[in-house]
């Protein structure tokens, strides 16, 4: 026989719920009373279950593994991107968005049932492995990840530096599993890891993420580059998979000005409506754009890409993006633990959701599986390698076909705007001929 122990706290929340209907108008209350009822009933069950499990389970649980994993099953009904964590997991968490952290140089989240990886962030062991977007992780050494939820899959990915974990992810295209055993370290990102010239007028910069240094180390690539005589700029957001709204913003008003519209955000409530809007005037209003964007291009790149391409500013060229156009809240919860929790969903300046849908560039440019995980090791940096090993290197090299593509445009712009301004010099001096004859 089973035994069951009465709550005392259901009732308190059962109270609780009865005397609220003090502060509610007379119309509202038989509402109120079903839907108190309803909660009332359904806080039961859980209690039920609950005590069930603690006095007859065959061998003793603790309490807080019951309260923690009844919250991880709420939240893992609601969406991909919501999660509860415990205390280590929100630890973490809060680390990331600081810009360092252990692990593996991956983002990962639950699409369509199965553990999938946004992006590998450049220049981290998963990335120099040649992880790509879009690989499921079926495995994780040798368990299956079927059902696992996120806190799960980071507890068991992340460890001490030095320690190894084996994936195995199932690539789109391949029959069989690919194992990938992979070293974990510190990550360290670099918002800004590369600015250089690819022409003499040809700037290009990478954005890897979107973290409280952005626009610091945006500034600072820029004025590398204007010193370089940069006259047009290849954005790269490419395996971007976003970080903090407001760094992307502040990036987009660089490019967009006359305080228009950049993003919104609407939740269910007054409160979680937010527009962002550009300032008067832009540093960099003139300057030819073109943003480069992949599959693992995600949140905040997708709200500059998104940006860009409603105000007509540059061009977006690349790949769909990944299409996740929702915002979380981290919010602390008592005993140090956190929840990650969807309350909006962000809005391009046209009011294009693009959530589970992405951005389409205005010029796809399509990148093969192989040429890609070819690209991802060119750019690696590799020091001390002798001078012949190094012109090998740089003999071999493939060429980025989406870099190529934005380079042929933007001298196209560059030639058409030559040949602009020598008909403008050929028409003034056309006017300034005829002036001339009447003054004669």
């Amino acid at each position: 026989m089973f035994k069951k122990r009465k709550t005392l706290w259901i009732l308190g929340i059962g109270l609780f719920f009865l005397f609220s209907l003090v502060i509610v108008d007379s119309g509202s209350i038989q509402g109120v009373v079903r839907t108190g009822d309803e909660i009332y009933q359904q806080i039961r069950l859980l209690s039920e279950v609950f005590t069930l499990i603690k006095d007859n389970y065959v061998e003793p649980v603790e309490s807080q593994n019951l309260i923690y994993g009844a919250c991880e099953g709420m939240v893992s009904k609601l969406d991909p991107f919501s999660q509860f964590m415990d205390p280590t997991a929100h630890e973490m968490m809060k680390s990331e968005t600081e810009g360092e952290f252990g692990g593996l140089g991956i983002r990962i989240a639950i699409r369509d049932g199965v553990l999938t990886v946004v992006t590998p962030l450049p220049r981290t062991p998963a990335y120099e492995l040649g992880v790509l977007p879009g690989d499921r992780i079926l495995k994780i050494e040798g368990k299956e990840t079927k059902d696992i939820t996120l806190t799960e899959a980071v507890k068991l990915l992340r460890g001490k530096p030095g320690t190894q974990v084996t994936i195995s992810i199932l690539r789109e295209g391949e029959k069989e599993l690919i194992d990938f055993t992979i070293t974990r370290a510190v990550i360290k990102i670099e918002s800004v890891p590369g600015a250089e010239m690819v022409t003499d007028k040809i700037g290009y910069m990478e954005i890897a993420e979107f973290s409280k240094d952005t626009p610091r180390e945006f500034d600072k690539a820029w004025k590398k580059l204007e010193k370089q005589k940069m006259q047009s700029l290849i954005l790269d957001l490419r395996y971007n998979p976003g970080g903090l709204l407001t760094s992307a913003v502040e990036i987009c008003k660089n490019f967009i000005g006359g305080r228009k519209l950049i993003v919104y955000t609407q939740g269910r409530t007054e409160d979680q409506v937010n527009k962002f809007f550009a300032d008067e005037t832009a540093k960099y209003e003139r300057i030819p754009l073109v943003v480069l964007v992949n599959k693992g291009s995600a949140s905040g790149s997708e709200i500059v890409a998104g940006c860009i391409q409603d105000w007509k500013r540059g061009i977006v060229l690349g790949e769909k993006t990944f299409g996740k156009a929702s915002v979380q809240s981290l919010v602390p919860l008592s005993d140090g633990s956190g929840l990650r929790l969807t309350t909006a969903k962000y809005y391009t300046p046209n009011g294009r959701s693009i959530h589970d849908v992405g951005i389409i560039p205005d010029i796809v440019v399509s990148v093969s599986t192989e040429v890609m995980t070819e690209l991802m090791k060119q750019r690696e940096k590799i020091y001390g390698l002798p001078e012949e090993a190094e012109k090998k290197r740089e003999k071999e090299k493939v060429k980025d076909p989406q870099i190529e593509r934005a380079k042929e445009i933007l001298l196209a712009q560059e030639r058409f705007s030559e040949i602009e301004k020598g008909v403008q010099e050929i028409l003034e001096g056309v006017e300034q001929g005829a002036e001339k004859e009447k003054e004669e």
